[in-house]
């Protein structure tokens, strides 16, 4: 009959999905099988009085002595001879806590029965903390991810901002890093940071060289670590096991989301590298949504601004234009010398007029400041507009902040030479322009299916295009035959850029 208790207890307890309920349904399970005046659980705590999972092995149950483990200061109080039981609740990370029961209604002790009831309560108990802890951590990640999804500012820092803030509490960390890596992995640099540490490290420089990190950024899977072995012990004081997940935006920087706990804490569990990896790949995806919004709202209002200057120049200006030669017309039908001033001034006026309105519309133009990619863009719909043939673009790697302006300024003027030749020479009906950065160098490649050309032939353009690569230490290929289209291949090397560890 005892059995069949124990296990209906077992699948009750086993079906609570959260760690509050379990915790209630072993007491009130524990309490009724063993007849026991009181059970209470006891966390397993650190030095500081902190709650976290103790590492295996534990010592065995207690019964009958009066014993409590050393280092559970809290079950001392209850020793009192044989009215005393005590066993562990191990998860798969280990110890979670006692569970203790204390004195059996009506007097007597605790029989070997009980302690084996106790202990297949503790068993179960054990199993349902592990599912509903697992169940708890999937929500808080669950949870994170949706937050960021439905949240995600489109500036970038802003959106490292984010992403840190909310992986802190679903992954339980004392500190929680954004870095990105320079393009050879051998530095990073913190560029958003939450948690109480993060005054500390924001802004800071790590060293990647041979360590876990830049195995992470090449395979691309999340891994455990101390956190002494990315930033020293010094600088890690206090703080112990680190995980590293990598975000791999298409198109964008690589960059390592970093979360380290406190010495002491519970460690890093293979389902939470799982969860920690699943958050960071929905995060690169949600930065890719971010970029790809962004890009649409300037084309909106770039595609504005040409509509502004059009009305501007097509329309206002030609009406100032006319009334000041209808002004300046007035002056055969009077020879007043005040009314001759008079028209003067104010066909001078209109000049002016006119000149401000251009400096307007010249301003409605694209800023340097704009994403490269945007600018790219802008440039490429301004060189097809009214043909037929319309580009299509292809952007790989972090173009947007790994490209230096001198560098940037010269693609620009490349590929509007390079496409305005597609245009008017080849006759072509498709055109692909893509741009990589990869290996330290930017590579723009322009082909389309025209007519192509003679080998030797060398407009003007394409010398131009030559003389930009050489430059910038690049080179410039042209691959082309007559009646199959025209490759062009510019490619410059990118600066080598290591950070300054003491810029703040």
């Amino acid at each position: 009959m005892l059995t069949r208790d124990v296990h209906a207890a077992a699948l009750d307890i086993a079906s609570a999905i959260d760690v509050e309920t379990t915790l209630e349904r072993l007491v009130d399970s524990t309490r009724r099988l063993l007849g026991a005046a009181s059970v209470d659980v006891h966390r397993a705590h650190t030095e500081d009085g902190r709650p976290h999972i103790a590492p295996l092995p534990v010592p065995d149950p207690l019964h009958n002595d009066g014993g409590v483990p050393a280092y559970e200061p809290a079950a001392a109080e209850l020793t009192g001879g044989k009215s005393l039981l005590a066993a562990p609740l191990i998860v798969p990370a280990g110890q979670y806590g006692w569970l203790h029961v204390g004195r059996r209604l009506g007097g007597g002790s605790f029989t070997e029965e009980d302690e084996a009831t106790l202990l297949c309560l503790a068993s179960a108990g054990g199993v349902a903390l592990a599912n509903a802890l697992h169940f708890e951590a999937m929500r808080g990640w669950l949870r994170a991810s949706a937050e960021l999804g439905m949240h995600l500012p489109l500036n970038f820092q802003d959106a490292r901002n984010a992403i840190v803030n909310q992986a802190l509490s679903p992954s339980t960390a004392a500190l929680a890093a954004y870095v990105l890596p320079t393009s050879d992995r051998s530095f990073a640099r913190c560029e958003a940071a939450a948690g109480g540490r993060a005054p500390l490290v924001l802004r800071k420089v790590l060293n990647l060289s041979d360590s876990i990190a830049a195995a992470v950024l090449e395979s691309g899977l999340p891994a455990v670590c101390q956190t002494s072995d990315l930033v020293g012990e010094q600088q890690a004081d206090g703080l112990g096991e680190a995980l590293l997940a990598p975000l791999m935006p298409h198109g964008g920087e690589p960059g390592l989301l970093i979360l380290c706990r406190e010495s002491g804490a519970s460690p890093f569990q293979p389902l939470e590298l799982e969860l920690a990896g699943a958050f960071c790949n929905h995060a690169a995806l949600s930065l890719e949504l971010a970029q790809s919004q962004r890009l649409r709202e300037q084309l909106v209002l770039f595609a504005d601004r040409d509509r502004i200057a059009r009305d501007l120049h097509d329309v206002v200006i030609q009406r100032l234009f006319a009334a000041g030669l209808s002004i300046q017309s007035l002056r055969r039908y009077t020879g007043d010398e005040a009314a001759h001033q008079r028209i003067a001034e104010v066909t001078q006026e209109l000049d002016e007029a006119i000149l401000e309105l251009r400096d307007t519309i010249y301003s409605l133009q694209a800023d340097s400041d704009q994403a490269l990619s945007s600018r790219l863009f802008r440039t490429l719909q301004e060189g097809t507009s009214g043909h037929a043939a319309k580009p299509r673009l292809e952007i790989t790697g972090p173009v947007d902040s790994v490209i230096p302006h001198y560098i940037a300024e010269h693609l620009l003027a490349v590929a509007t030479e390079g496409v305005s030749n597609a245009v008017r020479h080849s006759a072509a009906a498709a055109i692909d322009v893509s741009i990589a950065v990869e290996d330290h160098t930017v590579r723009l490649r322009i082909e389309d299916d025209g007519c192509g050309f003679e080998a030797p032939v060398r407009r003007s353009g394409l010398a131009n295009m030559e003389q930009r690569a050489l430059d910038l230490d690049g080179n410039f290929e042209v691959r082309t035959r007559p009646g199959e289209g025209t490759r062009l291949t510019w490619t410059v090397p990118l600066p080598h850029r290591e950070p300054d560890p003491d810029k703040e």
